[in-house]
């Protein structure tokens, strides 16, 4: 059996946050605000892979009331979620993302992202896509308020 899942995640730019994106610390004057370390990357994936599974989503496994998730690594979060599909008889096939970001310019970091999903989710990197694009200075993203991300992921039966 397979499904099919889809997760979206924003959050707002501001001074004084590290900016990751796929576990990827990349320089920047700005960063993420959120109650973790606000990966929206991650987090859309772990949208996608909950949601395949219809498991709920990301937000209620790790709810931002929750002390212990103060900061949190979202790698950390998509090991858990992953971990979660296996016990529940799933297995991620393959991962498609995109970042909608207007600056920094992701290109030299998109390798890295791709990988360090890839490690996590126990896939070969040729499973993981990850795009950036920006929104020609339009939205939200497009004024640099903040940055968005869209995944898609297909699950299977592990057995």
């Amino acid at each position: 059996m397979i499904r099919i899942g889809h997760g979206y995640d924003v959050h707002r730019l501001v001074e004084g946050r590290k900016l990751i994106l796929g576990g990827v610390d990349i320089p920047h004057d700005l960063g993420l605000l959120g109650h973790s370390d606000a990966d929206v990357l991650l987090h859309a994936l772990c949208d996608a892979m909950l949601g395949a599974a219809a498991l709920g989503d990301i937000g209620k496994l790790f709810p931002d009331t929750d002390e212990s998730f103060k900061d949190a690594d979202s790698t950390v979060l998509l090991r858990k979620v992953n971990l979660l599909l296996g016990r529940h008889g799933y297995r991620v096939s393959n991962v498609d993302a995109t970042v909608l970001a207007q600056a920094p310019k992701l290109s030299p970091y998109i390798s890295r992202m791709r990988q360090n999903i890839a490690n996590i989710l126990g896939l070969d990197v040729s499973r993981v896509s990850v795009k950036a694009t920006t929104e020609e200075g339009l939205g939200f993203t497009g004024e640099k308020l903040g940055i968005a991300a869209h995944a898609v992921c297909l699950i299977e039966s592990a057995d």
